[in-house]
């Protein structure tokens, strides 16, 4: 999705009240708001296939998985709208306006927002106890890019091509990479 910023500050209950009366979603970031405009249609092709392989074996670990819609509350000023977030914490099975201890964030890097995806974002998901994984999907050639908790900062890199299983510890699942692309038209 592409991110584009709005004019307006706003308080953190401000948002809150007025960002479920929008058509668009909006991230918020400090007191700044920023619209969440369309994405490609590989990006979204991509995003189903991954909540279409995930969903069976989450919720059969009585998890929760949310895809696009479902925004995560990262610190107290800042709120995200990831692809997909996995959270297998009790407090988030009921939820109903943020999931606040995701264990698994996924997103599927598109042109505009990659950027955005491999800095602010992740240096704001790291800040999350509770995270243990954080993945990059690219919508324009078969490429998965996966980062680790380890011990104390430490993120462990690996990255996936064509040909590769793609294991996600922190859910005990793994799967060919090209179920992700599987009847997807790649941009690049």
């Amino acid at each position: 999705m592409i991110v584009t910023p709005q004019p307006q500050k706003m308080t953190v209950e401000a948002y809150l009240d007025w960002e479920p009366c929008q058509e668009l979603r909006y991230e918020f970031v400090n007191g700044a708001v920023f619209a969440m405009t369309g994405g490609t249609l590989p990006h979204n092709d991509i995003a189903i296939n991954l909540l279409t392989a995930l969903r069976p074996h989450i919720r059969a670990q009585g998890c929760r998985i949310n895809i696009a819609h479902a925004k995560v509350n990262v610190t107290p000023s800042i709120y995200r709208y990831p692809d997909l977030v996995i959270s297998c914490d009790d407090r988030d099975r009921t939820a109903l306006n943020a999931i606040q201890y995701p264990k698994l964030i996924i997103e599927v890097l598109s042109p505009g927002t990659e950027a955005l995806d491999r800095g602010d974002k992740f240096k704001e998901y790291r800040s999350l106890p509770s995270l243990e994984e954080y993945v990059l999907v690219s919508s324009t050639q078969i490429n998965v890019e996966i980062y680790c908790r380890g011990e104390g900062r430490l993120w462990l890199y690996t990255a996936y091509q064509v040909g590769d299983i793609i294991p996600l510890e922190s859910v005990g699942f793994e799967f060919p990479i090209v179920l992700l692309y599987e009847e997807v038209s790649l941009e690049g």
